[in-house]
C-alpha cells in the first residue's frame, strides 16, 4: 500500500477520486487548502466549513485529512503579486483559479515529503487547465514526485460521477438539474458545466453566489476609497485577506465582478466560464487608474504589453517560468511610486473610478488647465509639430515626386 496525497476540496470530483484511490488500495492523505472560500459563504464560519470537509474525508476512508490555512500566503504571494501586473487573462479574467494552483502544488509537495509519499494526485480532468498548472508546478518543485490525475486516466462524465457517488455513498451537493462545477478562493469564484456549456444560454441566476442580481442590488450608489502604499492595497485600515473579503462583500452586493467569458483554454479549445470576482475587479481597476496617474506614457505603453504576457504565463501554468519572475522584478521598479488613493463608485453592477491622487502624480493642473491659471507655453507647440512631423513631410515630398514622375496607378 502506497501513500498518496490528494488535493481534496470536498466537492464531487475529489470526493469520487478519494474513494477511487482507496478502492485501488492506496492510503490517501486528503489535503485541503484554505484559500478563503468559506469566508465568503454566508451563515457558516470558515472553521466549521473546513472541519466539515475534513470530516467528510475521514468518512470516505482517508488515512488522514490535513487542512492548511493558506489565505494570507495566497493573497500576499500570489494575488497581490499578480495585481502589480493588472493580471487579466484575455483582458477580462482575474485568474482566481490559476493563481491558486501553484500554491496548492507547493503544499502538495510539502505534505508528500512530510508523509513520505511518492505520489500526489488531483481531481482535474484531461480537458481542464488546472491539470497543467498543478503538474508543471510539481515537476518544477520536485521532479521525483509522481503526479497522478485519475479522472484523466479514466474519464468520468458528470452524470457518471454522480452515479458513482450514489453507488459508493459519496455525499454531493450537485444534482442533475444543477450540475455546476465550482471552484472558489478569495480572489474569485468560477462556475462551469450544466446549461452553461451552450454559450447561447444566458447565465442562470442560481449559478451566482457572491454577487447580487439586478433585483437585489441597492438603488443607491456607494463610493469607496482604495489606498495603495508602494503598490500594496488597503481599505479602511484593512489589509491582506481581510481587505479582499470586505471588498468582495461590498462589490458583491452591488453586483460588481460578474464575468461571462468564452475563453481559450491551455489545452487548445474554447470553454464558457462564469466568474465572480468583486474584490479583484475593483482592486485591478483602481491599480490601473493609479498607474495612469503616476507612470510615464512609455512606461504605460510597454507595461500594457508585459501585463498581457504576465497573465498568459499565469493562465498557462508557467508560474515558475523565469520570464514571469523577471516580470515581477520589472513591476517592482514601479512599486515606490504606486502610492496614492483611488475613489471608486459602485452602482447597479458597475464600477467607475471617479478620482485619483498621489504624491507621485505626473498630472499638473497648471499645465493641463484651460483656465486662467494656464502655465503651458503654447508657442512651443509650433516647433514641436514641425520637428515631430518632419519625417512625414519628407516622406510626402519624396513619394509625391515619384508618383508624378512615373504616373499615378
Amino acid at each position: 500500500m502506497s501513500n498518496v496525497v490528494l488535493a481534496y476540496s470536498g466537492g464531487l470530483d475529489t470526493s469520487v477520486l478519494l474513494k477511487k484511490l482507496i478502492l485501488e488500495g492506496h492510503a490517501v492523505i486528503a489535503l485541503t487548502v484554505d484559500l478563503g472560500e468559506s469566508d465568503m459563504v454566508a451563515g457558516i464560519g470558515a472553521h466549521a466549513a473546513l472541519e466539515a470537509v475534513r470530516a467528510k474525508a475521514f468518512a470516505l476512508g482517508a488515512a488522514d485529512a490535513v487542512v492548511i490555512d493558506a489565505r494570507e500566503r495566497f493573497v500576499d504571494e500570489y494575488a497581490f503579486v499578480a495585481l502589480r501586473a493588472n493580471a487579466l487573462y484575455e483582458g477580462i479574467y482575474p485568474l482566481s483559479a490559476a493563481l491558486s494552483r501553484p500554491l496548492i502544488a507547493d503544499l502538495l509537495v510539502e505534505t508528500a515529503r512530510e508523509y513520505g509519499a511518492g505520489i500526489v494526485a488531483h481531481g482535474c480532468t484531461g480537458k481542464g487547465n488546472d491539470q497543467v498548472r498543478i503538474e508543471l508546478a510539481v515537476r518544477a518543485l520536485d521532479p521525483a514526485i509522481v503526479c497522478r490525475a485519475p479522472l484523466r486516466e479514466s474519464p468520468l462524465s458528470r452524470p457518471d460521477a454522480l452515479a458513482f457517488a450514489r453507488e459508493h455513498g459519496v455525499p454531493v451537493t450537485q444534482t442533475a438539474d444543477k450540475p455546476y462545477s465550482v471552484d472558489a478562493n478569495l480572489w474569485g469564484r468560477s462556475i462551469e458545466a450544466g446549461v452553461l456549456e451552450d454559450p447561447w444560454n444566458p447565465p442562470p441566476e442560481d449559478a451566482f453566489a457572491w454577487t447580487a442580481g439586478a433585483a437585489d442590488q441597492p438603488a443607491t450608489q456607494e463610493e469607496i476609497i482604495v489606498e495603495y502604499t508602494a503598490g500594496r492595497p488597503s481599505f479602511q485600515e484593512l489589509d491582506g485577506a481581510a481587505l479582499v473579503v470586505e471588498l468582495n462583500a461590498i462589490g458583491g452586493r452591488h453586483g460588481v465582478g460578474r464575468i461571462d467569458l468564452v475563453e481559450d483554454r491551455v489545452v487548445g479549445f474554447k470553454s464558457r466560464e462564469l466568474y465572480e470576482s468583486p474584490a479583484a475587479t475593483i482592486l485591478i481597476a483602481a491599480h490601473q487608474a493609479l498607474e495612469r496617474l503616476v507612470l510615464t506614457r512609455d512606461e504605460l505603453r510597454f507595461k500594457a504589453l508585459t501585463d498581457a504576457r504576465y497573465a498568459e504565463l499565469v493562465y498557462d501554468g508557467l508560474w515558475t517560468q523565469p520570464l514571469r519572475i523577471a516580470l515581477n522584478a520589472f513591476n517592482a521598479t514601479f512599486a515606490r511610486r504606486m502610492t496614492g488613493e483611488v475613489r471608486v463608485r459602485l452602482h447597479r453592477g458597475t464600477y467607475t473610478v471617479i478620482g485619483t491622487r498621489s504624491p507621485f502624480a505626473l498630472y499638473r493642473e497648471g499645465v493641463a488647465t484651460y483656465g486662467t491659471r494656464d502655465t503651458f507655453d503654447h508657442a512651443a507647440a509650433s516647433g514641436f509639430i514641425t520637428l515631430h512631423g518632419f519625417p512625414l513631410e519628407t516622406y510626402a515630398r519624396v513619394t509625391g515626386a515619384q508618383v508624378e514622375a512615373v504616373g499615378a496607378p
